[in-house]
């Protein structure tokens, strides 16, 4: 099994930061469309082949302004929008996965917003097929309870629709204020069939995620050491305000205890 590390984003280097990914020995990335999808199909095409060359694998993270149970269509019509773009410029980057942060319970049952959010997946997902395009839907684990997103929910998801699931560990962590069972974790983790990670320190309240924070070593062994007691193999993502350092970090300590 293997695992690979990558930063989340470019440090606004654009394809120098691609080649400043591979220089440093790391094998993802993840192109950041979190506030705009600011790359064309042509120059999406130059910076996969860019990548190709390094063997470094893709994924994109779709617009933060997404949720696809909103009670105002239009918003949904445009949250399907912004994922369905994603999946074309990830389609010409050879970026196998969407990840992105599905949707908000609001003050409606759980079940109800599993189910629309079930709804417009499948309805992308035949977009997809339609414009055979390479990717591959992957909602987030996200890190409020007020957020669709724990990973009972994603891993039904993935054996209804077919989906894949970006496990972002921090991101669970600060859902469950700390509260949660990495063993656990990890053997739901391994059940899913298309899988994509994130983690980097996170800073958390009652009410869940704050804020991002430089990774700690200890925190990086003590994930890695179950990734690999669980034969997980995948990727993983640091969103942290250093990520390629903490990918660094990350991949050394990987390293040093495989």
């Amino acid at each position: 099994m293997s695992i690979i590390f990558g930063p989340g984003g470019t440090n606004g280097e654009g394809i120098n930061g691609l080649k400043e990914a591979a220089d440093l020995g790391l094998k993802a990335l993840e192109v950041e469309f979190t506030n705009s999808i600011y790359m064309s199909n042509e120059s999406a095409k130059e910076f996969g082949e860019v990548a190709k060359k390094f063997g470094i694998s893709l994924s994109i993270h779709a617009p933060y302004y997404i949720n696809l149970c909103s009670e105002e269509k239009p918003k949904i019509h445009a949250s399907m929008t912004r994922i369905l773009t994603s999946c074309e410029r990830g389609h010409y980057l050879g970026a196998k996965y969407i990840v992105f942060h599905a949707a908000y319970y609001g003050k409606r049952d759980k079940k109800e917003i599993y189910e629309e959010v079930k709804k417009r997946v499948l309805e992308m997902q035949e977009k997809i097929k339609e414009k055979k395009w390479g990717v591959c839907l992957c909602p987030e684990t996200t890190g409020k309870g007020t957020q669709f997103g724990d990973l009972d929910e994603l891993s039904k998801l993935a054996e209804e629709t077919g989906c894949g699931v970006c496990v972002d560990f921090a991101h669970l962590k600060a859902r469950y204020n700390g509260k949660i069972d990495f063993e656990e974790v990890m053997k739901k983790a391994k059940k899913i069939k298309i899988l994509t990670c994130h983690f980097s320190g996170i800073e958390y309240g009652e009410k869940g995620e704050r804020r991002h924070l430089i990774t700690e070593n200890k925190d990086i062994e003590e994930l890695l050491k179950l990734l690999i007691k669980h034969k997980i193999e995948t990727r993983i993502i640091n969103e942290s305000p250093d990520p390629y350092g903490d990918s660094v970090k990350s991949l050394k300590i990987y390293e040093k205890i495989k």
